[in-house]
């Protein structure tokens, strides 16, 4: 019902007056009447004609459904249970689905061809690149660490220490 009261818009007031009530409470079809319209709108079927109400028929419908959902929910019909669950949480107003039924496949299709244009930019850049340059090798990261053993660089846990084992600066296999 909180969801009701949040969701429906501004309605004109109702009658206050406590004989209203009580006969609205007494019979289910003055229920239906009383709720600020002549005539009652069916609450069979809503999900079908929501989209094809007015916004001054779907605030009936809320008054309706708030004025039922105040009796209580053991006595209330398999359709007004319905009716109130739809009104309350279906797929309308801010919850409207986003996408629509084939969406998907066009999704996937879209980032398979965004990334077969970035692999393709890839290759396209990587093959006009220069080489990479000489210090890039194996041969020149051995030499590295040798002159780094030299100069006795890091000699107390690095390369310089006695007994280091580690790879130096020799990142390729």
């Amino acid at each position: 019902m909180q969801a009701l009261r949040l969701a429906r818009t501004r309605l004109p007031a109702r009658p206050s007056s406590s004989r209203a009530l009580s006969a609205a409470a007494a019979s289910p079809s003055a229920a239906h009447a009383s709720a600020s319209s002549p005539a009652a709108i069916p609450l069979s079927n809503v999900e079908a004609m929501w989209v094809r109400l007015s916004e001054d028929e779907q605030a009936t419908i809320h008054a309706q459904l708030e004025e039922i959902q105040k009796k209580d929910w053991k006595t209330l019909s398999v359709d007004e249970k319905k009716a109130a669950y739809y009104v309350a949480f279906g797929p309308h107003g801010p919850r409207t689905p986003t996408s629509q039924p084939g969406d998907v496949p066009k999704v996937i299709l879209a980032v398979a061809a965004l990334m077969a244009a970035a692999g393709a930019t890839f290759f396209a850049v990587r093959s006009q690149a220069p080489p990479p340059p000489k210090t890039v090798s194996k041969e020149w990261e051995e030499a590295m660490n040798e002159r780094a053993i030299e100069q006795k660089m890091d000699p107390i846990h690095g390369i310089g220490a006695e007994g280091y084992k580690g790879p130096g600066f020799v990142t390729h296999k």
